[in-house]
């Protein structure tokens, strides 16, 4: 089965090894036809503590690595503004 790939922003980055990321999906409302917005954050794993908040990061699904981290970042689509 292949894993769940998942992109999103990094919104909080203070826990070690860990990053939570924010993911949006829109979609529209079954009856009324409006496009709605929901979101959604994932804990997921940052083993080398590289990704910082406003990250834009695409997520995969793995095993689970503690009780609330079922995800691992793969890799940075975008630096966040006004970080060097």
């Amino acid at each position: 089965m292949p894993k769940k790939v998942l992109q999103g922003v990094v919104v909080s980055d203070k826990a070690d090894k860990t990053v939570t990321v924010k993911v949006e999906r829109r979609f529209k409302h079954p009856l009324y036809g409006k496009v709605v917005t929901r979101s959604k954050k994932y804990a997921a794993h940052d083993e080398t503590n590289e990704y910082h908040t406003g990250d834009i990061v695409e997520i995969i699904n793995v095993r689970p690595i503690s009780k609330t981290k079922t995800w691992q970042v793969t890799k940075l689509i975008e630096r966040a503004r006004g970080e060097a």
